[in-house]
């Protein structure tokens, strides 16, 4: 763990692997969602229409574009020069087999490109499409990213999310036999949930072979299914405090050599709804690292612990 912070960070573990400074660049393949698309069930109800990417495909830019942009931008902003391309935009596995090939052959041409990581659903991948994964991690560091949200099948029906809990736990068994490390995506205050479903989903997340952790705020976009719950007074987003308080405790519970990648959300200015605390990433990570000194955690204090009503 890093000096003061009291959990295992995603950039401390690149320090580890790399030795030097690695920046993640963000990817917009032109790939779509199988829930939005296939079975024409709408997507969750808090994604929109770029579903939580750039829209840089929509705009006319190629991979290769947004790859030299980005790492042009990163030299300049921060002297990185080694980058993790991560194809986040919607379903990065929906898509035939050769078409996937061909997308992620496009890092191969740029030996600074030294991670690979690929956001999808858990119900759109299969041992095909994971050998081809795998094939990259012989030169590179390779991540999958598997949505599971919310560890309660209520939960997941509530907000329209296409698949169970069940069905993410079988693709991350599946995935634990390749070389390929596992990133799970999780939401904290989804509608209906309390502090009991947060422990809940956290003590499911420990109890798989899962290598890193995201931890995203519900924060209310513009043109969803969210803010028509907002506006009707049917959903209430959670205060930096109660955010806070909530992301501590989650994080007490996971195993300590987990990495978090993330701990609170990314919204776009022009498309935030509420809550407008969420654009403050650097007020919510400090909220959070003080709530944790607060009560004393750190991650993995409550890993073992049987009883965590104290919590």
């Amino acid at each position: 763990m890093q000096h003061s912070v009291p959990y295992r960070t995603f950039s401390g573990f690149l320090r580890e692997n790399f030795g030097y400074r690695v920046q993640k660049i963000t990817l917009d393949a032109g790939l779509s969602c199988p829930h939005r698309n296939k079975d024409k069930k709408g997507g969750c109800i808090y994604c929109n229409a770029k579903g939580s990417g750039t829209g840089a495909f929509a705009a006319g830019l190629g991979l290769k574009e947004q790859i030299e942009m980005q790492m042009a931008a990163m030299k300049r902003r921060y002297k990185a020069n080694h980058f993790i391309a991560y194809f986040q935009s919607y379903t990065n596995t929906y898509a035939p087999l050769d078409r996937l090939k061909s997308l992620y052959d496009v890092i191969l041409d740029y030996p600074e490109i030294v991670g690979l990581a690929i956001g999808t659903r858990p119900d759109c991948i299969d041992e095909d499409k994971l050998d081809l994964i795998e094939s990259y991690a012989t030169s590179r560091l390779v991540w999958i990213e598997y949505g599971l949200q919310s560890a309660n099948d209520e939960t997941l029906k509530k907000i329209n999310r296409g698949h169970d809990v069940a069905c993410f736990a079988e693709a991350v068994r599946l995935t634990s036999s390749y070389k390929v490390r596992i990133c799970a995506h999780v939401v904290i205050g989804l509608p209906g949930e309390d502090m009991k479903d947060f422990t809940n989903t956290a003590r499911f997340i420990s109890s798989l072979p899962v290598d890193d952790i995201k931890i995203h705020l519900l924060y209310v976009v513009k043109s969803t299914p969210m803010e028509r719950l907002y506006k009707k007074g049917l959903y209430r987003p959670l205060e930096m405090d109660e955010y806070a308080h909530a992301v501590a405790r989650f994080i007490s519970l996971l195993p300590k050599d987990m990495v978090i990648q993330r701990i609170t959300g990314d919204p776009h200015p022009e498309e935030l709804v509420a809550p407008s605390w969420a654009l403050d990433k650097r007020g919510v990570r400090n909220r959070i690292h003080s709530a944790m000194v607060e009560q004393g955690l750190y991650q993995g204090k409550y890993f073992l612990a049987e009883d965590v009503t104290g919590l």
